[in-house]
């Protein structure tokens, strides 16, 4: 038997981690060891150099396994969490480490192994990413219709530049309005199926009652008012790609069925008794946390990790404003041309408030403002803009000579909410919580700014 990577165990509970042991064993996985302690483990990492972390959340002593967890993230060792913890922050504390896997105790053994090909499987093509990003210095082409230049935008494009090419499955997540449909057309159009058709299903949108004769089809008389057979949205999109948008809307029956695409690249229409072979690639996106609906049984474990091949995450505007004045333009030449007006700029003063906004709506929220100022102006410019009062966020008056740069307030910012929160990043109240970003950006955004702990 190929003897696979070396994989340190951190569990507290010696029946389980002893299972554990045995399951990796038999699949042949070598053990770098068994710790029960945050401290143990640090003396494991550094001792047997594994290279994958199983983690339990709770452990015994002090530090959880997220405290761990954000100590490998800077020793760039890939880790995965096993938990019978779900509570939603804590399941939220975990997804912001960003960790290969999280499973759910008790578990199966087939589900810990199919977990861990699956995790293994990303790590090698988010290390095929870096390598191809590292030798240019180009932002991807071929790209239409994505707008942006920022660090986490063109993270995500050379992303899809790997992965478009190959047959994996992708699931996007991020909030409503980050452009996660945009990113699924360009997966398809960079990939070898873009001559053939992307069917685009909105899950969230279909009636339950319609939803699986929408994607599967029916025969003749499968039901009443079914006058003639109906081809499903599997068939319509046979040798080309179909987008899943809000999959966590999906019901379980239908998650079965999805699953058996997946599996075995099949489908049977309702009342139909011939199995159909299908050639699809599926995308799909959710704007849920599929960890939490897993853990609450509202989305199948088998099906997440089935999805959850190749995630990519969108980041919400507000953590990509360098993004922000190029979009800007875009929608004022796309949306003053079919007004047939000629307005060509915006001021200062709007490009400010603009830029100091929140975007809860994101990118959807900032096209539909443009869209709408631009019917109401009259001029060649744009002087003024009506953002919602509510969320809008307000300038600080201050003196002249107190004015910084923008990255002198972000950076005096950071530290004012590090300073607040004890220093702490992750978990409800932790600064990338109280700052609305992903504790990802908030390390890289320290890094970039030259943030040491000292001054904190």
């Amino acid at each position: 038997m190929e003897i696979k990577e070396k994989i340190l165990i951190v569990e507290d509970e010696f029946i389980v981690a002893n299972h554990l042991k045995m399951i990796l064993q038999r699949d042949g996985y070598s053990i770098a060891g068994i710790a029960s302690s945050a401290a143990q483990a640090r003396t494991m990492l550094a001792q047997e150099k594994p290279q994958w972390v199983l983690l339990d959340i709770i452990l015994q002593g002090d530090g959880t396994g997220i405290d761990l967890a954000l100590e490998l993230i800077d020793c760039k060792i890939p880790f995965l969490f096993i938990s019978a913890n779900t509570n939603q922050s804590t399941l939220e504390a975990v997804r912001k480490t960003q960790p290969y896997g999280f499973l759910v105790k008790p578990f199966r053994p087939k589900d810990l192994l199919v977990m861990l090909d699956i995790a293994r499987y990303r790590y090698a093509m988010e290390n095929q990413t870096k390598t191809a990003a590292s030798k240019t210095e180009k932002q991807p082409q071929g790209f239409s219709g994505i707008i942006g230049k920022s660090p986490l935008l063109s993270e995500i494009l050379s992303k899809i530049s790997i992965v478009a090419p190959t047959e994996t499955s992708i699931l996007i997540t991020g909030e409503s309005g980050t452009g996660k449909e945009r990113i699924a057309h360009a997966i398809h159009e960079n990939s070898s199926r873009k001559n053939k058709p992307m069917v685009v299903v909105n899950c969230a949108a279909l009636p339950l009652s319609l939803l699986e004769s929408e994607l599967f089809g029916y025969e003749k008389g499968a039901f009443t008012g079914a006058n003639s057979r109906k081809i499903g949205k599997f068939e319509q999109a046979d040798g080309g790609t179909i987008f899943l948008d809000e999959i966590g809307e999906l019901p379980l029956d239908a998650q079965v069925k999805l699953l058996r695409v997946l599996q075995e690249k099949e489908i049977e229409r309702i009342s139909g008794s011939q199995t159909i072979k299908v050639d699809v690639r599926i995308i799909a996106a959710t704007n849920r946390t599929l960890e939490i609906e897993v853990a609450n049984g509202n989305f199948r474990l088998d099906l997440y990790y089935r999805l959850n091949v190749f995630p990519i995450e969108m980041p919400p505007l507000r953590e990509r404003k360098e993004d922000i004045e190029e979009l800007t333009k875009h929608f004022l030449k796309k949306f003053s041309t079919a007004a047939n007006k000629k307005i060509k700029v915006f001021s200062p003063k709007v490009l400010e408030q603009l830029l100091s906004y929140h975007w809860p709506g994101n990118i959807r929220e900032l096209e539909h403002l443009i869209e709408r100022t631009v019917l109401l102006n009259l001029d060649d410019q744009i002087t003024e803009i009506k953002l919602p009062s509510t969320t809008a966020l307000h300038p600080v008056t201050t003196q002249q000579g107190d004015l910084q740069s923008l990255q002198g307030m972000e950076k005096n910012h950071i530290l004012q909410v590090l300073n607040t929160c004890g220093g702490r990043i992750y978990g409800p109240d932790g600064a990338a919580d109280i700052l609305q970003i992903s504790t990802t950006t908030l390390y890289a955004k320290i890094k970039k700014l030259g943030i040491r702990m000292e001054h904190y």
